[in-house]
């Protein structure tokens, strides 16, 4: 005898991924502060980056390691470097309205904290919207980068290596030209900071 054939049932299950729900909510919800490098912090903060780069990339190009002072104007130049275009990261893709975990007070703008309105930074789209990385870091920044560019210049001489007294000559320049960047956005913090104060 035959057996009669069993129709067979099939069941499809669609399952969605959690990584994929993440990743489409997130990349919704990704924000961009477009307005932030049109304001003179923003500005400032790429001068200090392009002008950061040419210091310590000219000095690294040589033989830098003959003279020891070099040693401190790389480590102060690299170091801010790094730091400036960590924090124009932070900027533009205000991470910090994500992280509320971090004290970014106390990390970024130390004494100056989150402002609603700082008189430099253009109509925020989140409430809370930080002035450039605050006195504490520019105010340091501008002290050491200063130590390091008056370093820099004294340690340049056409007699010591004249084939790198180019390269050595024209860091010491762009050291300077990152100090006064420093400066600015130093007092810019100052403002915002004493803005603050009077809330």
């Amino acid at each position: 005898m035959e057996e009669p054939q069993r129709v067979r049932s099939h069941t499809v299950t669609t399952t969605a991924s959690s990584f994929a729900e993440n990743f489409s909510t997130s990349s919704s919800s990704f924000a961009y502060d477009r307005e932030f490098l049109r304001t003179l912090p923003g500005l400032l903060i790429v001068a200090e980056i392009v002008l950061g780069l040419l210091v310590w990339t000219l000095i690294a190009g040589t033989e830098y390691f003959r003279v020891p002072a070099f040693g401190w104007v790389m480590f102060v130049a690299v170091f801010y470097w790094v730091l400036t275009v960590f924090f124009l990261i932070i900027y533009i893709t205000m991470t910090y309205t994500r992280i509320p975990q971090v004290p970014w007070t106390t990390v970024v703008r130390q004494p100056m904290g989150i402002l609603v309105h700082c008189p430099l930074h253009k109509a925020p789209t989140f409430p809370l919207s930080p002035c450039p990385q605050g006195l504490f870091f520019n105010g340091s920044a501008f002290v050491l980068y200063l130590s390091a560019a008056v370093v820099d210049a004294s340690s340049v001489s056409p007699e010591r290596d004249s084939h790198n007294f180019n390269s050595w000559a024209a860091s010491s320049f762009f050291a300077f030209l990152v100090t006064i960047c420093y400066a600015g956005n130093t007092y810019f913090s100052l403002i915002a900071w004493r803005s603050r104060t009077v809330q």
